[in-house]
């Protein structure tokens, strides 16, 4: 999609459509009712600030439409990534995730096991998923930061978390406007 086809959508059709970039309904509901965007660096910025503006529930919202690091996004996420919007769902999103994680999905089994039991730790520890902007990175090094995270006290840790989410939003909208566009 373009910028100006964006633009253009209905505020129920373009919150739509950035949900699949955060799976915050705040957050989507709000860049809808800031456009039009000048430009992308202007949707960014905007993006930003509204992120920024929201809080732990919406944090934990986004958090809960993604596949936990090292499951498959178009597998789906139950009781979050199936519902509309989010990282499992038809429109892409779970094939974004995949992507984001290539280089977990291409980790040998014992890493993928130890992986696996780390989420399980964070998750118990914290209460949501482990959340990282995955672009780039190995398993080994997304296992170094999940037992560097998991030092943190609760609030630093959510506070890192969201800006993990800030980081792969702002990923996901380069890649909206780049779709057939």
């Amino acid at each position: 999609m373009t910028l100006a086809e964006l633009n253009a959508l209905d505020g129920d059709a373009a919150a739509s459509a950035l949900r699949r970039c955060c799976g915050s309904t705040r957050w989507a509901r709000q860049m809808a009712a800031v456009r039009p965007f000048a430009s992308r660096d202007a949707m960014t910025a905007q993006a930003d600030g509204i992120w920024s503006a929201l809080g732990p529930a919406d944090w934990l919202e986004a958090f809960a439409a993604h596949p936990k690091i090292g499951e498959s996004g178009t597998a789906g996420r139950a009781g979050g990534a199936d519902r509309a919007g989010g990282a499992g769902g038809a429109g892409g999103e779970g094939r974004w995730s995949d992507e984001e994680q290539q280089g977990v999905a291409r980790a040998a089994e014992p890493i993928l096991t130890r992986l696996a039991q780390a989420n399980h730790e964070y998750e118990a520890r914290f209460g949501y998923i482990f959340i990282v902007c995955a672009t780039g990175k190995g398993a080994a090094e997304i296992l170094g930061l999940i037992a560097q995270r998991l030092t943190n006290d609760p609030a630093a840790e959510l506070a890192a978390a969201a800006e993990e989410q800030r980081k792969i939003t702002r990923l996901r909208l380069a890649r909206l406007l780049m779709e057939n566009g």
